[in-house]
């Protein structure tokens, strides 16, 4: 069995939402064990379990949250020796264009190493039906990815 850990930052609700959406994708694939945890919550045992990831994040003054800085902030060191190198996707809740939450991400993902294998998902404004359309696609697309060996 394959894991996707989903890791999210949300103060409004609709981060979460979004990767509620993602996760629901993700257990459509029976092959892929998939876990939704907050990011303030996630650690190291949490990436040393996955084959794969997601990170959501809202946009704040143009740079992903807080809370997921801090996620990343808290393992990197613990995990670097290992080189993780694991597939991950990225959905940006975004009161602007997301792509400084979006290059804030991608800077810190490349010393883990880890691998986007994706398009970014960059939701502007309130998440709408679509939205949560295209974050259930994008949990799926990861989980069937993982259960074919294709990452």
């Amino acid at each position: 069995m394959k894991h996707l850990q989903i890791i999210y930052h949300t103060q409004s609700g609709s981060t979460r939402a979004l990767a509620e959406a993602a996760l629901k994708g993700a257990l459509n694939e029976p092959e892929v064990e998939a876990r939704l945890l907050p990011a303030m919550e996630a650690g190291v045992d949490d990436l040393l379990w996955a084959d794969a990831l997601i990170f959501a994040t809202p946009e704040y003054f143009g740079d992903m949250s807080g809370g997921l800085k801090d996620f990343f902030d808290r393992t990197f060191y613990a995990v670097e020796p290992q080189q993780l190198n694991l597939p991950y996707g990225v959905i940006i809740s975004a009161g602007n264009d997301g792509s400084g939450a979006l290059r804030q991400l991608e800077r810190i993902a490349k010393g883990y190493p880890l691998r986007c294998v994706a398009k970014p998902l960059i939701i502007p404004g309130k998440p709408s039906t679509p939205a949560f359309a295209q974050s259930e696609e994008l949990g799926n697309a990861l989980a069937v990815g993982l259960s074919i060996g294709m990452y």
